[in-house]
């Protein structure tokens, strides 16, 4: 079945930056579409950032773009957010999924991203 742990959160100054990664397993990562949401307390799930199975198109969410970049490697399984200029309200749990238009959709289990001095 569909794997997805993700991993690289924690705490960080405003300003700084972050890596997450995002390893999938039990698919063909190759054929899926990958997202970035985030969650944070007493909010809903919300998209960040998306790429195509390809890795030729990206979408970035409002407050995000300029800052945050998505990757992946498909040889490695993995897909990637570049997090640069983090500010306070980008604190949350960062989660990846991997979306397929015939088999639906799968969540990680999270990381926690805290931005705060």
């Amino acid at each position: 079945q569909v794997q997805l742990v993700e991993s690289g959160g924690g705490l960080v100054q405003p300003g700084g930056s972050l890596r997450l990664s995002c390893v999938g397993s039990g698919f063909t990562f190759s054929e899926y579409h990958m997202k970035w949401y985030r969650q944070a307390p007493g909010k809903e799930r919300d998209l960040v950032a998306a790429i195509t199975p390809s890795g030729g198109y990206r979408n970035y969410g409002d407050s995000v773009k300029g800052r945050f970049t998505i990757s992946r490697d498909n040889a490695r399984n993995t897909m990637y957010l570049q997090m640069n200029s983090l500010k306070p309200e980008d604190t949350a749990v960062y989660y990846c999924r991997a979306d397929h238009w015939r088999l639906g959709f799968s969540w990680g289990q999270g990381t926690q991203v805290t931005a705060s001095s």
